[in-house]
């Protein structure tokens, strides 16, 4: 049996290779999936399946039979094996981050978090790369398109997150810890809202109408509250947690939860800390932020692969981002405008394409109109705010 674009003399001698250079041929077996697959430049007629990786597998054994029936099972439109390789390199990147780099509460310096925001950037886009090999150019636009946009709107969520911060005066030291444990919550959520929002435009896909033209009033909304700051204090999670869960008056070092006497009756509870409620807090806007940033790649794709790819990638780089811009936040006056124009933008996608009787505009066009707009309130804030910096600077 041959896949069209990988000859099976291809997979046998990658096989081949496989069996000579190791002794656990079972775990390497994926790495002969995804070393094959990334050999079909060309546009294949159908998805190759495990039938035939097996029957590049000289006498496959029942067991490797079952493995390779696995790893090519349909997940939400994508094989196994493509969830499992992102999903792996999520969790390297976050033991590496919070087991090896940052295991210790210690205060970021702006140089290390640019560096590591390059590196985080640098992933995802060569990320997009590989999915320009494996599913062509138009799945690998529509990928970079979702994570540009959720990387700008994630640059709005850092402002939010900041005044998070300083409301609870919680100091830099501990700031990464918080923003560590809220990926992960949000790797988790956002998870959820994809597969919940893809199996509803999956059965209505009349449904990306409702979410083009919420998108085009959130940016509108966007527009009009632009100079407004967030009050921390009015939010009603916050008020609901306070109101039924004991907290400390103040933190208890890098300690989401302690046990300690109450002060009235002298009996020991636990109690949590305002860490924690910075958290809680971070999780509940990155909420309501997902509400935004979900319907708007599903604007522009409607692969959940594509949409929690790009998702994910993005916020991967947020608490290096937060870091590195944290003390920069004035300069960026004009892009909360940016950004809803880019909502508006990509709101309206759907009705002009409509108009003019395409399927959808062209992801390359799109691409290409959301980074004007971005750079041009990056760059236009940067331009008003300049004597400000000028300033800085100086002291």
């Amino acid at each position: 049996m041959n896949t069209p674009g990988v000859s099976t003399r291809r997979w046998r001698g990658l096989y081949a290779l496989d069996r000579k250079m190791s002794t656990a041929p079972l775990e390497l077996h994926v790495c002969v999936i995804i070393l094959a697959s990334m050999q079909r430049r060309a546009p294949l007629t159908r998805e190759p399946d495990f039938r035939d990786v097996v029957a590049a597998i000289p006498n496959p054994s029942g067991r490797e039979s079952r493995i390779m029936e696995f790893l090519w099972v349909d997940f939400l439109g994508k094989p196994v094996w493509m969830w499992l390789f992102f999903l792996a390199v999520v969790a390297f990147l976050l033991i590496l981050d919070l087991g090896l780099l940052h295991k210790n509460s210690k205060e970021i310096g702006m140089g290390e978090s640019f560096a590591f925001s390059a590196f985080y950037i640098t992933l995802g886009v060569a990320f997009g790369g590989w999915i320009w090999w494996l599913s062509g150019s138009q799945a690998a636009l529509e990928y970079m398109t979702g994570f540009v946009i959720e990387k700008s709107l994630a640059m709005d969520n850092i402002f939010v997150i900041a005044m998070i911060f300083s409301y609870f005066a919680i100091p830099r030291a501990y700031q990464h810890r918080v923003l560590l444990f809220g990926i992960l919550g949000v790797i988790i959520l956002r998870g959820i809202m994809i597969a919940g929002g893809a199996a509803i435009v999956e059965s209505y896909h009349w449904v990306l109408y409702i979410f083009a033209a919420f998108l085009v009033f959130t940016g509108i909304k966007m527009l009009l509250s632009a100079d407004k700051e967030y009050d921390v204090s009015t939010n009603p999670v916050l008020k609901f947690v306070r109101r039924h869960l004991p907290v400390t008056e103040k933190l208890e070092g890098d300690h989401f939860v302690v046990r300690k006497a109450d002060e009235t009756t002298g009996r020991v509870k636990t109690y949590i800390t305002p860490l924690l409620l910075a958290l809680i807090m971070v999780e509940f806007v990155d909420l309501v932020f997902a509400v935004d940033s979900i319907p708007a790649i599903f604007a522009i794709t409607t692969d959940p692969y594509l949409v929690y790819t790009s998702n994910i990638f993005a916020i991967l780089g947020l608490r290096a981002l937060y870091f590195a811009l944290s003390a920069l936040i004035h300069r960026f006056a004009y892009l909360k405008y940016a950004l809803a124009v880019v909502l508006v933008f990509i709101g309206s996608k759907i009705f002009i394409a409509d108009m003019l009787g395409l399927t959808k505009i062209p992801p390359l066009l799109s691409l290409g109109i959301t980074l004007g707009i971005l750079a041009a309130g990056i760059l236009g804030s940067l331009w008003a705010t300049k004597d400000r910096g000028n300033k800085i600077e100086a002291k």
